[in-house]
Formats: C-alpha cells, sequence, structure tokens
C-alpha cells in the first residue's frame, strides 16, 4: 500500500485534545512501510542530485572554501566580484565554509553533525559524512581547521545516515549500515593534533568502545544523558526484534565496555528522543528520568528511571500527524513546553502543512500523563524542517533546503498558541530553490543538522551536498 494513497484518507485530528493513536494507522508505522517509503524518496532525491552534478562527490573544486561574508540588504556574498553569487540570509554572517572533500571524505554527502568543547574552552566540530565523521576545531575567527577524521565500522558500507551524540568527551556514532553498530571514540585525542598533519584514525584500534550487539547492527540515532550515565539508541531493526526498534539504554559508565541493562519496547519504533532528569511541575515524576520519544505518529514518554523495568506515561497524536521526527523542551530546567517536527507533513500536503510551510508543533507537556498540542508556528518559506535544538530562548531549525532558522521561542509560557513565535535570524546554504514558489522546495536536499551551542555563539551546520559551514548571529540574540 502507498503512503501517499494512505494518508489522503486520514482524519483530520483537533488541536488542544488528547488525541490516542489510531489502531489501524498505527499498523502502517509498525510495519516499517512509512519509514521505509521515506527513505526511498531520500534516496530518490540524493540520486537525483548525484546525475545533475551537485552532489560532493570527488568534486571539491565545485565547492571551494569561503571565507566571511557579512550578511547586508538579505545577501551574504562570499565573492565580491561574483555579486551574483549569494546565500540569502538574516542576521546571521558566513565565517567560514570548507566542501565534504575538504574535511577529508571520499563520497561526501553529509548528515548529523555535533560539537564539543574541551576542558581549557577549544571548540570542536564532529560532522558525520557516508564514510565517516570529520573532525575540526572551530578557531576564535571561527574557521574550520580539519583535524582528521574516523572511518565507518570496517568491512560495513557507507551510508548516507550517521548519527552522532556527546557523552562527556566521548562520540557516540551509529549508522544506517548493516553491521555497523555503536563505535565510542575519545574526543581528548584531538587536543595534541596538529592541524597541518591530520591524522585518520583506525575505525577499530582508535576507538575507546564498541557496543556490538544490535540485532543487525543498524541504528538509526543516538542519544546521551551525562547525568545518568547513559546512552541511547533508537531506531535499531528489525522491528520485530525483542526492543522493537524501540529505546535501547546503555550503560556509559565504563565506555570501554558498553554493556545494556535493557530496552523499552512498549511503543515500538523510536525516531528520535531526549532523555532528561525530570524537575518539573509534575511532582509524581520529580528527580525521575524521563524520555521523550518522537514515535513516527506520536509524541511517547517514558519513565526510564529503572533501565530493567521502564514506564510508558503516555502516547499522543496530533493534528496533521505524518512523521513525528523530532523535538526538544523549551526548558531542561522546568520541562513545562516542547517543540516538535514533522517530517513529512509538508511534503504529504497534511494537516496545518497542508500548504508546504513547515510547522513548527508546540506542546504542553506540565501533565505528562496528558500532554497536549497548544498552537504552532508556521515558517516564512516552503520547506521541510528536519532537526531542532533549543539553546537558551531560541530554537535553532535545520529545515533542509531552506537552510538554518533561528526562531524566539520567548512568547511560548505566556502564549503557548505560538502568536509570539518570530524568525529572528536566518542562513540559507541551498542557492538552487531560490526562485521557486515560495523561496523553497519541498525535497529532502541542503541542511541536515546543526550545532549551536558553543560558547563563541559560532554555529556549525552540516548539510547533504556541499560540506560544512560556520555562521554567526550579526547582532546578539536578547537573553
Amino acid at each position: 500500500m502507498k503512503y501517499a494513497a494512505v494518508v489522503a484518507g486520514l482524519t483530520a485530528l483537533a488541536m488542544g485534545k488528547e488525541i490516542p493513536k489510531d489502531p489501524e494507522r498505527a499498523k502502517m508505522y509498525d510495519s516499517g512501510e512509512v519509514h521505509a517509503e521515506l527513505m526511498a524518496m531520500k534516496y530518490a532525491a540524493w540520486e537525483r542530485e548525484e546525475s545533475m552534478g551537485v552532489m560532493n562527490s570527488f568534486a571539491g573544486e565545485q565547492y571551494p572554501e569561503l571565507h566571511f561574508a557579512q550578511c547586508r540588504d538579505g545577501k551574504a556574498i562570499p565573492f565580491r566580484d561574483e555579486p551574483n553569487n549569494f546565500y540569502r540570509c538574516k542576521n546571521i554572517n558566513l565565517h567560514h565554509f570548507l566542501s565534504h572533500t575538504a574535511l577529508g571524505s571520499a563520497i561526501g554527502q553529509g548528515s548529523s553533525s555535533w560539537g564539543w568543547v574541551s576542558d581549557d574552552g577549544r571548540e570542536f566540530a564532529i560532522i558525520a559524512q557516508g564514510d565517516g565523521a570529520a573532525f575540526a576545531e572551530i578557531t576564535n575567527a571561527g574557521k574550520l581547521r580539519y583535524l582528521g577524521r574516523i572511518g565507518q565500522t570496517e568491512g560495513t558500507e557507507p551510508s548516507r545516515w550517521r548519527e552522532i551524540r556527546v557523552f562527556k568527551h566521548y562520540i557516540i556514532v551509529g549508522s544506517e549500515t548493516f553491521n555497523h553498530h555503536i563505535q565510542i571514540f575519545d574526543l581528548k585525542k584531538l587536543l595534541d593534533i596538529d592541524y597541518r598533519k591530520p591524522k585518520i584514525f583506525h575505525a577499530k584500534d582508535d576507538l575507546t568502545g564498541f557496543y556490538g550487539d544490535l540485532p543487525d547492527g543498524r541504528a538509526h540515532n543516538v542519544l546521551a544523558n551525562d547525568e545518568t550515565g547513559f546512552a541511547y539508541i533508537v531506531g535499531a531493526r528489525p522491528r520485530n526484534s525483542t526492543c522493537r526498534s524501540g529505546l535501547i539504554f546503555i550503560d556509559m559508565s565504563d565506555p570501554s565496555n558498553p554493556t545494556s541493562p535493557g530496552c523499552a519496547s512498549q511503543d515500538g519504533y523510536v525516531h528520535d528522543a531526549q532523555c532528561l532528569i525530570y524537575r518539573g511541575p509534575h511532582t509524581k515524576y520529580q528527580g525521575r528520568e524521563i524520555c521523550y520519544g518522537y514515535n513516527e505518529d506520536s509524541l511517547t514518554i517514558y519513565d526510564v528511571t529503572d533501565k530493567e523495568w521502564p514506564e510508558l506515561i503516555s502516547v499522543t497524536s496530533y493534528e496533521g500527524a505524518t512523521y513525528t521526527h523530532q523535538g526538544w523542551v523549551l526548558d531542561t530546567q522546568w520541562q513545562e513546553f516542547l517543540v516538535m517536527d514533522d517530517e513529512l507533513d509538508e511534503q504529504q500536503g497534511r494537516g496545518l502543512a497542508a500548504d508546504g510551510y513547515p510547522v513548527t508543533y508546540i506542546w504542553d507537556i506540565r501533565d505528562l500523563e496528558n500532554p497536549k498540542q497548544t498552537g504552532h508556528y508556521k515558517g516564512p518559506r516552503i520547506t521541510i524542517d528536519h532537526n531542532q535544538y533549543v539553546i537558551g530562548n531560541y530554537s535553532y531549525q535545520s529545515n533542509y533546503g531552506a537552510g538554518i532558522s533561528i526562531l524566539d521561542l520567548r512568547s511560548i509560557p505566556s502564549d503557548p498558541t505560538g502568536a509570539g513565535v518570530k524568525e529572528v535570524g536566518w542562513f540559507d546554504i541551498y542557492p538552487e530553490d531560490d526562485n521557486f514558489r515560495g523561496g523553497g522546495n519541498l525535497t529532502y536536499v541542503g541542511t541536515w543538522s546543526s550545532y549551536a551551542d558553543y560558547p563563541s555563539g559560532y554555529i556549525l551546520i552540516n548539510t547533504i551536498e556541499r560540506g560544512a559551514w560556520v555562521v554567526k548571529v550579526q547582532n546578539k540574540l536578547p537573553a
């Protein structure tokens, strides 16, 4: 059954009310049919780009190094003698760009990214690519200094899906390729590298640890909680395995010997999640470890304090639920609201996103057992939203072909309808769609992820085709 035909018949849901999953709809997600079709659409988009010659594979000269360009009159122009070669922007300056080829990749094709700050304040970028992960230091001037890389697990095929998170001073790396499993690498190995002599780390011998007990070695995503000492693997297949592609708990008390005490399988496949010690208003859960799961057609909340006996708190769907992708709480201290994106609602023309403009869903999570979608924000350009992370009062959103967008969320606690949310910064890294209707397109191209939690204020952007960017807000945002 084709997904496009299925979603056309789905019933609209009422915003602001608890909406349980529909059992018949849930079967489409539980089988993996929806996820498989989403991945197929991405493969098709990337193959089109390769045929057009815009994918950065063995073509570093196609995307030359870019240096500082100030955002003026909505344009950042890195080449002064080429005024028509520019990137659209709002209150964000370009500081540096390096292609995937310049960052050591043989095949390019970027995906996830994350950042790490050493004890002495140095800032490092971890840039996921189809054949491994590149390491770079971000200098005081906002330049990327390539330090080296670590490849995919030995004997595995390259994968366009590679996810990375930082746990203390380690990275945890998962991939969609068979038999990859989970790599654990100590970032302190970067501290003594001379950037003039980049180092290629061995994908086995230079690891700190390796978790090799995934059913077929594939994982869609990874995450970590420094406060509890656990990492989490989500989307590990097959879906009919013991953990049903749910949350797999990894004890990181000894990173050289990661072990799993259990998993949360109650709601099946988890696409992404955020796990935190709960300090919010729901007194029943004070001090517990809560995971907010984004489970394809619902916001699913777990109590994972007891790793052998995790509990399912609530499973709630929402208006236009098409592919619940990712989200983040507004405040890790109070945990009263969160923002969330859906990766298929724009592309499939569902619900609030029927016109193709991206929707950020706003949730009231003050009652973990009865979360409610209270409002939304619609972006100003046609695009598909992907990943967003909240730093302070702002959401840093990766919106595929429309680049990075920074949203001011300060109004949400007093007005959870989203009426006061506004865009305060934007940098577009995919000029190919500038003249399209709505200033963008509904294709899986451009920005995959960003990392904005550097003390310096620099923002790392990793893109599918081109490479990695460093940008920075031009006019400081209010705290």
